[in-house]
């Protein structure tokens, strides 16, 4: 058999269905061949996002997978491959090289070694008969310890190659999770019983594993008050009684209220990354972390006990290790700390619920938010919010009732991603409602790929907010923004979304938000993608 047919058969049995793709790529006809859905994409970065947005929205269990072009195809999907990369996510990226005797000769280059520091694992299939070391490779990275993107370039004498039949050998690789030790369990539990406001922050790694049961059982039985990170963000039921809210840039006051008053964290699953899209861990707590990773151990912030372990089979020793340490005699409701976090949630919402039930014209884009919230079942929706004030506003504004019910990203992102990850997550996910939030920025970034979910039939909602500023720009460069009007944009996305063969409603007034939203749901039913520009007005106030 082809090198390339190998490759095929080992995408499938490793249960790759779906490729994000822009030509040329030599693996094409072999995926065809073998059934491999192919999804073109009008740019590499945004087919990138979607490969991010898929296996995001499938917790890491099933991969992304990226095909495009040496050279330029790869740079452009450089943005998408470093976000997934920041943000730990398994993708699995196969492109073309150049002509193995032309890759180190200028201006061509080893893609495998360019990439190498920025994702987990890159190289380059040089010989046919070692594609099945390199691939079982690639996926045990994929599936195993800490996770991220694994990159092996393709060059095409190699994919046309002849690879004996009798040294097709490949299985599919096993998953593998590590348990913690259970001395320091026992000492987590112990200082969690001994702490006298212990909060637990729970990250990506709750997601990733799917341990969010284990999670809500440990905080139950312990009473312990629980807020998320950026990306960690619908890891616990948002309107379970002790959820304080989401810590990221936007986040609640419940959120703020109980880091700071917090001796002990107990870090779930996150990395304790300093950054700013990230609430920030003040400073003299006790710090517990739990984490695949032992290089997140000590990393930003002193830690006091760090476990390393898998984040669902470590929340089940918790659990167990809780329930013998009390004798079976836990999860007796704490009244008055339900009550605190009622109290103070619901103090912050006060000054926010003017905002989100505005009857403005040009339209609050609080209210959009607000709407969208009410109007949309969120038990089978899943959210995606652009980078900027639309990621800042849902992470603290947007209750998720399921896990996965809204995807955030962080760390080394760009504008317009977002659109990209809703496009991979409904590939994902077809039976769920999939919605991206952006601004008519983002949509300058990534718009032309709206024509992908057309052809492609994603069926989206695709909510853009209209209010020709760059949010937040004249506020840092007020001299360039008076002179140059760098912040101003203009455009009706509506008309464009419909030049590109999409059903698209322009709003403009609040009352029409909730119809609007209702006749998408409809239509996305059916199977069509929808995109809904909503005229709003600038907002220079966001819960950060």
């Amino acid at each position: 058999m082809k090198v390339g047919t190998a490759i095929a058969k080992i995408l499938k049995m490793e249960g790759i269905d779906c490729a994000t793709c822009f030509p040329s790529n030599p693996l094409f006809d072999f995926c065809a061949e073998e059934g491999i859905r192919l999804v073109l994409f009008r740019n590499e970065n945004v087919a990138a996002q979607a490969a991010d947005g898929f296996t995001r929205a499938s917790f890491g269990k099933r991969h992304g997978v990226l095909l495009v072009q040496a050279g330029p195809g790869l740079e452009v999907a450089l943005p998408g491959i470093r976000q997934a990369a920041s943000d730990n996510i398994p993708v699995l990226v196969l492109p073309s090289t150049e002509a193995i005797y032309r890759i180190t000769t200028f201006p061509y280059y080893d893609a495998a070694s360019v990439f190498q520091p920025l994702v987990k694992y890159s190289e380059t299939l040089y010989f046919p008969q070692r594609t099945m070391e390199i691939f079982r490779r690639a996926f045990t990275y994929l599936k195993m310890g800490k996770q991220g993107p694994a990159l092996i370039a393709l060059p095409k004498e190699v994919i046309n190659a002849d690879l004996p039949d009798e040294l097709f050998t490949y299985r599919p690789v096993k998953t593998f999770k590590p348990s913690g030790d259970p001395a320091l369990v026992k000492e987590a539990i112990t200082m969690l019983r001994s702490a006298k406001n212990p909060l637990i922050r729970a990250g990506q790694g709750v997601l990733m594993s799917e341990g969010w049961d284990s999670l809500r059982e440990l905080a139950e039985w312990l009473q312990i008050p629980v807020t998320t990170t950026l990306n960690g963000k619908s890891a616990f039921p948002e309107n379970h009684p002790l959820y304080v809210g989401c810590g990221a840039r936007g986040h609640t006051g419940g959120a703020k209220h109980f880091y700071n008053k917090a001796d002990l964290v107990f870090a779930v699953g996150s990395s304790c990354t300093t950054d700013p899209y990230i609430f920030t861990i003040p400073p003299g707590k006790k710090l517990i972390q739990l984490t695949i990773n032992e290089q997140d151990i000590n990393k930003d912030y002193p830690v006091d006990l760090g476990i390393i372990g898998d984040a669902r089979i470590v929340l089940g020793q918790l659990v167990e290790e809780a329930k013998k340490q009390t004798g079976g005699k836990g999860g007796a409701k704490n009244n008055a700390l339900v009550e605190e976090i009622k109290a103070v949630n619901g103090e912050w919402m006060k000054k926010w619920l003017p905002k989100l039930t505005s009857n403005e014209v040009p339209i609050h884009p609080h209210r959009v938010y607000w709407d969208l919230m009410k109007t949309l079942d969120r038990k089978e929706t899943i959210v995606t919010a652009d980078a900027g004030t639309p990621r800042d506003a849902l992470s603290a504004f947007w209750e998720s009732l399921i896990p996965g019910g809204f995807i955030n990203y962080g760390k080394d992102h760009m504008l317009g991603a977002g659109m990209g990850l809703a496009m991979g997550a409904k590939l994902a996910r077809p039976d769920k409602t999939v919605i991206h939030i952006g601004g008519d920025a983002a949509f300058g970034q990534a718009g032309m790929d709206w024509e992908t979910a057309v052809r492609e039939k994603i069926a989206i909602i695709n909510v853009v907010l209209n209010n020709g500023k760059m949010s937040g720009t004249h506020k840092m460069f007020p001299g360039a923004v008076g002179k140059y009007h760098i912040n101003s944009l203009s455009g009706n996305y509506s008309k464009i979304a419909e030049g590109m063969g999409s059903d698209a409603e322009r709003v403009e007034k609040p009352e029409d938000i909730v119809p609007a939203v209702q006749r998408a749901q409809k239509l996305v039913n059916s199977g069509k993608p929808v995109l809904l520009e909503f005229v709003t007005r600038v907002e220079d106030e966001e819960p950060v």
